[in-house]
């Protein structure tokens, strides 16, 4: 479950765990051979592993949600985007999460349904031995939920009415800030690989 931390809310990445653990180690695994027998392994295979290791890192191990009792927190590969939840118009996930606000769609890949579920919809999930419902929530479900109370807690304080003129008005207070350290890491990464073939 999530991370309770000063009123914010840390929620786990839904997928990516799995694919990017392994681009990382992949990566590792190369690097170490290149470092154990020097020469025996081409530049540019390293380079490339490198490169491979820390675009699997920054696209699915970096990416986190998180929510405060003011805003919904987006870390992406490139920018980390703060929105307020008063000016949140919409969200939805499908296979990743969309918000609108001020109509302005800022998407996260952090938390998403995967393509059966999205497929699916939201139908109750049975038991194969019973027609019972299955009674625990979905982490998704959970997530979506959570971000939503939230939301409607922030406008009710604010006295703001969903898709009036003041909460388009309060879109402006979205903020995003440069991921600094996955875009070096891609840089140099790719800077390496170039510089590899041209070395």
């Amino acid at each position: 479950m999530p991370h309770d931390q000063d009123d914010e809310l840390r929620f786990r990445p839904t997928s990516g765990l799995i694919m990017g653990s392994l681009a990382v180690i992949g990566a590792l695994v190369v690097v170490m051979i290149a470092v154990a027998d020097p020469g025996g392994m081409p530049a540019q295979v390293v380079a490339g592993a490198v490169l491979v290791g820390v675009l699997g890192w920054a696209t699915m191990l970096w990416p986190r949600l998180s929510v405060t009792s003011e805003d919904l927190v987006m870390r992406n590969v490139v920018e980390t985007v703060r929105l307020p939840l008063v000016a949140i118009e919409a969200l939805a996930v499908r296979q990743v999460l969309a918000v609108r606000a001020g109509d302005k769609r800022y998407v996260s890949t952090a938390l998403g349904r995967t393509w059966r579920k999205t497929m699916v919809g939201d139908k109750p999930a049975t038991r194969k031995d019973t027609d019972q419902p299955i009674t625990e929530i979905d982490y998704v479900d959970y997530v979506e939920k959570e971000v939503r109370d939230r939301m409607e807690r922030a406008r009710a304080a604010a006295g703001i009415s969903l898709l009036s003129d003041e909460q388009l008005a309060l879109a402006a207070g979205v903020r995003r800030q440069p991921a600094w350290l996955p875009i070096i890491l891609i840089g140099a990464s790719v800077l390496a690989l170039v510089a590899s073939f041209l070395l």
